[in-house]
């Protein structure tokens, strides 16, 4: 048995050998929206964060896992503001990989994106977003989204540091 911090709580799981976190997470864990595809770390569906870092987890042997681990349900109250502009705008369209894209977009407005000036924060999510693969959109869509989401959160700690100095 070994022990996991999945999305704040934890579980004992089953990772004999080289099991890989994807399959404990869908399998034992109920936790379904880091999607399984290419089973090689290529298309990024299975992303999740471990200790805040994406990670491809069909590729990450679930035993070697020391960090905390998040997935899309763990962080579904944080991406709320992201998601919803997926939608806005069409950055999703079967929504296959939005999951994993949700996921690396979140560690990466946890980042410093927003403090990157607007060019900068595009060249910074196409080459750090490259990972996750989309057949549907485009990707236009979903980095748009993603600036967005840095822009609006920018705007809104301005605001709150202007009401915080009155």
């Amino acid at each position: 048995m070994h022990t996991l911090v999945v999305n704040g709580s934890p579980v004992e799981v089953d990772a004999p050998g080289l099991r890989s976190l994807a399959d404990v997470l869908r399998g034992d864990l109920g936790l379904t929206a880091a999607k399984i595809a290419c089973g090689r770390g290529e298309c990024g569906a299975c992303t999740v964060l471990v200790d805040g870092l994406p990670r491809t987890a069909c590729t990450t042997p679930a035993a070697l896992v020391r960090g905390e681990v998040w997935t899309s349900e763990g962080l579904a109250q944080e991406s709320a503001d992201l998601r919803a502009r997926f939608a806005d705008t069409g950055a999703f369209q079967c929504g296959f990989c939005t999951p994993g894209q949700v996921v690396h977009a979140t560690a990466l407005l946890r980042g410093g994106l927003a403090d990157l000036d607007p060019d900068e924060r595009r060249a910074c999510v196409r080459r750090a977003m490259s990972g996750n693969i989309c057949r549907c959109t485009g990707y236009q869509a979903i980095v748009e989204s993603v600036c967005g989401v840095a822009e609006d959160r920018v705007a809104e700690d301005r605001v709150a540091a202007d009401r915080a100095a009155r």
